[in-house]
């Protein structure tokens, strides 16, 4: 515990700078995952069967690859298809939003079906278009419903956001990494970013849940 307190003492600014890139990419590929999911869940659930099976191929694509391959395939190979190089954090970015909406597209789909039917032919038979009734009417109910396992995925964002090491992203696994290799304090360092970790996730779980006690109401129909 001695030796990790000197080498935390000694490195305490270099681990602070790799932890804030950990919480901006998890916070970036969360608003990515969050927008673009929500988009695929509400074309697939109202925008007719071609739209369905376009998104649905995207969807099924996304959770059938892993994140690392992913990650890899945007950083290495999509460069040489497109003629544009990304940085290795935004290419991270990128990545981890684009894999994370595959999973809240499914979840959001899943609070669209589950709103009763009638709401929306009572929307429509008020002289409401159906974006306009899925925007103020269905989706937030939807939203409201899928809370708890939302929250789930917003864990799971900032997990993730370590694959990003793999890239060279100096995030805060990458630089833990770095200084194992400096001091060989294998077992202590990663046993701290294991507790760093669940210091950032643990509040995000139960801030989602407290959230969802106090908004439940308005999901129920």
């Amino acid at each position: 515990m001695l030796a990790l307190a000197k080498v935390l003492e000694a490195n305490w600014l270099f681990l602070l700078k790799a932890l804030w890139v950990t919480l901006a990419l998890s916070l970036m590929s969360m608003l990515i995952g969050l927008g673009l999911g929500v988009a695929v869940a509400v074309g697939r659930t109202y925008g007719g069967r071609l739209a369905d099976l376009v998104l649905g191929f995207y969807v099924d694509t996304m959770r059938s690859i892993p994140i690392l391959v992913i990650m890899v395939w945007g950083y290495f190979a999509l460069p040489l298809l497109t003629g544009e190089t990304l940085s290795p954090f935004l290419a991270a970015i990128v990545t981890l939003g684009v894999h994370m909406a595959a999973y809240v597209a499914e979840t959001v789909r899943a609070g669209l079906t589950s709103v009763r039917g009638g709401q929306m032919r009572a929307a429509l038979a008020l002289g409401m278009s159906q974006f306009q009734a899925v925007r103020t009417i269905i989706l937030p109910q939807a939203l409201v419903r899928v809370l708890p396992p939302m929250g789930s995925l917003l864990v799971v964002a900032i997990k993730d956001s370590a694959v990003a090491s793999v890239i060279a992203v100096p995030e805060f696994i990458r630089q833990t990494q770095v200084l194992v290799g400096n001091t060989y304090l294998s077992t202590q360092l990663y046993t701290f970013a294991m507790v760093v970790f669940f210091a950032i996730s643990y509040p995000v779980a139960r801030l989602t849940d407290l959230l969802y006690r106090r908004v439940a109401h308005l999901g129920a129909s």
